[in-house]
């Protein structure tokens, strides 16, 4: 089985040890390079071709919010973990909004980092679950947060309407899988849900990607949650 090849890109050298030294270790993972800070990341790519970037967040020069934006934008981009102490709403939505697979807190057993980069790998995003637990809720209560102040309801009101406009090219089977996908269910439980097969699964979420130009599920999430239509499911 071929290795996944990994780029560390942390700013903090004894993280850099510990992260190589913990990752290293896994017989399917190999670390091809390690960088300071984001400013180095865009030509360590094109010199080593990670399959995976973990990265904080934290960084003095270019940090890993500018740098997975960097690196999203490209074609070859490799998929980005971000991984830092802490968790502010605006951080996770940026980050996931720009394309980043997966986002996992500093104090998350090693063996679930391990784990992490593997899913992210595989194609499969993953959010530590202190962090998912917080999305839900910044999710859920957008609503409730708007009425602070008529500012706020605008952007929220606006968002929602950008939001469904996107999601208006999605077929009827399409938006119930997107819906599915948003309330944070795996192909296996969206198949048993619709009755359909879990390959008729793979084949809708790999066309709502490409019709909304997204990245990975997690973008899909957001976006039926911008949208609102979580709330309509809960209120169906």
């Amino acid at each position: 089985m071929t290795a996944i090849r990994l780029l560390l890109v942390d700013d903090d050298p004894l993280v850099r040890a510990g992260l190589s030294l913990m990752l290293g270790g896994a017989d399917d993972i190999e670390i091809v390079g390690e960088a300071a800070d984001g400013d180095e990341v865009e030509e360590l790519v094109d010199r080593t071709r990670p399959d995976v970037v973990l990265m904080d967040i934290r960084m003095p020069s270019v940090d890993g919010l500018a740098a997975t934006e960097l690196l999203r934008r490209r074609a070859d981009a490799p998929h980005i973990v971000l991984l830092t102490t802490f968790h502010a709403d605006e951080q996770v939505l940026r980050a996931l909004r720009a394309g980043a697979a997966g986002f996992v807190l500093k104090d998350t057993a090693p063996a679930d980092i391990v784990d992490a980069v593997r899913r992210v790998a595989a194609g499969d995003p993953v959010l530590s679950p202190t962090v998912t637990r917080q999305l839900m809720a910044h999710a859920a209560g957008t609503a409730a947060g708007t009425a602070a102040g008529t500012a706020t309801g605008n952007a929220a009101d606006t968002r929602r309407a950008r939001a469904r406009a996107r999601l208006a090219v999605l077929n009827d089977r399409e938006r119930e899988v997107a819906v599915a996908v948003g309330r944070g269910h795996a192909n296996a439980g969206i198949a048993a849900e619709l009755y359909l097969s879990v390959a008729t699964v793979k084949t809708h979420v790999s066309r709502i990607l490409a019709k909304l130009d997204l990245d990975n599920r997690v973008q899909i999430a957001l976006l039926a949650h911008d949208a609102g239509l979580l709330e309509d499911t809960r209120d169906a």
